[in-house]
């Protein structure tokens, strides 16, 4: 399995999950590794409950008949003349942006449940004490993200929209694959980068309070988590051989082109414009022309917290894109421009502004260590 895991360093050693007796072997215990132990330690600082309104507080209103939770500019159907003058005229253009938020924090709801199962799946399969630590540590916090977002969206609509396919397959995908690699790239590394820059975009232009404060409680967690990717990348890649690095550069890249596709593409979310009376055909073919040339691609992902933006530049720092990929992803941001803004990631700031109000709550009768995102 070593060579499928394309494991280079002890600390990310896997078995088979159904192979408890490899975590009986009595060397194990005292061959912990001490690489997580910051960001181990770290949790402390970053602790809150969903369920505890001294954290958050779900009863807090939001009219949702008559106010939009995001403006115009950031629903790119409403950048489609069509769609835009067919519901300001039949006066729903406010229910429309807020059906599409609810799109978008349905598929953070089931993202996060993905990292919940993975995050689970890694205690059975890695041996190392530090690594399982940690993962068990996430696991937990991805518990809480699941509950406050399912919270979220009780509060606002009630009930969240189904899954999307392709989103649906690749967490399917991440989650029952054998390799960690597969897993690490695609959940810690990917998927939280997306999580990242989801957050850090809904931190910067959802109206609702509520929702602001869910995105950075928890950013104060998905930082940590996607440096535990970073650490794998840190300890493998520089170590893989050509055959190896072009296998998890492929990897990755299916994972991103699943989760472009699965956030940008309108042709998921056709049942809401039949919902509003559009015809989701002409709708998507509107969209395609007016955003998928490479021009116009260019341009909104200029914005440092774009999604997929952030998701590229993640694998960039992790030494994921090379010249044999570098072409794929200048077709949607200037290679050149991303290596210079160097490596620290979007979120990060009000993750820490987020630590440094959860510590004013846990360690109230106590001095608060500073706040920085631990590193190795």
């Amino acid at each position: 399995m070593a060579d499928g895991n394309i494991t280079k360093d002890v600390m990310y050693d896997a078995v088979a999950p159904d192979d408890f007796k490899s975590m009986l072997e009595l060397d194990r215990y005292n061959a912990r590794s001490t690489a997580f132990d910051k960001i181990i330690s770290a949790t402390h600082d970053h602790f809150w409950d969903p369920l505890d309104p001294k954290y958050i507080d779900f009863s807090e209103p939001w009219d949702m008949e008559n106010e939009a939770l995001l403006p115009d500019d950031q629903v790119m159907a409403l950048g489609v003349p069509y769609v835009l003058d067919h519901l300001e005229k039949t006066g729903q253009k406010v229910k429309f942006i807020n059906e599409m938020v609810l799109w978008n924090f349905s598929s953070i709801l089931h993202g996060e449940q993905g990292a919940l199962n993975l995050s689970a799946s890694l205690c059975h399969v890695l041996k190392d004490q530090g690594a399982q630590e940690y993962a068990a540590n996430q696991t937990r916090e991805e518990a809480r993200h699941v509950t406050g977002f399912a919270k979220y969206i009780k509060a606002r609509w009630g009930r969240p929209r189904p899954c999307g396919a392709t989103l649906q397959q690749l967490l399917v995908d991440i989650i029952g694959a054998p390799e960690v690699y597969k897993k690490i790239i695609g959940m810690q590394m990917l998927v939280e980068g997306l999580a990242m820059g989801a957050f850090a975009a809904g931190f910067q232009y959802n109206r609702d309070p509520l929702a602001r404060k869910l995105f950075q409680l928890v950013m104060t967690d998905e930082a940590f988590h996607h440096k535990f990717g970073k650490i794998w990348a840190d300890r493998t890649i520089p170590k893989m051989t050509q055959e190896e690095r072009d296998i998890v550069e492929d990897w990755a890249a299916h994972c991103f082109q699943s989760l472009l596709f699965n956030m940008g593409s309108p042709v998921q979310q056709a049942a809401i414009y039949t919902q509003f009376g559009l015809d989701p055909e002409r709708v998507v073919a509107e969209m395609r022309a007016t955003y998928q040339n490479d021009e116009s691609r260019r341009e909104r992902l200029k914005s440092q917290t774009n999604i997929f933006r952030v998701l590229i530049k993640t694998l960039f720092n992790a030494g994921l894109i090379t010249d044999r990929t570098r072409a794929f992803y200048a077709t949607y941001v200037d290679m050149d421009e991303l290596k210079a803004e160097g490596e620290k990631m979007v979120g990060d700031d009000i993750a820490e502004e987020g630590i440094k109000y959860l510590q004013e709550i846990n360690f109230k009768d106590r001095t608060a260590a500073p706040v920085t995102i631990a590193a190795e």
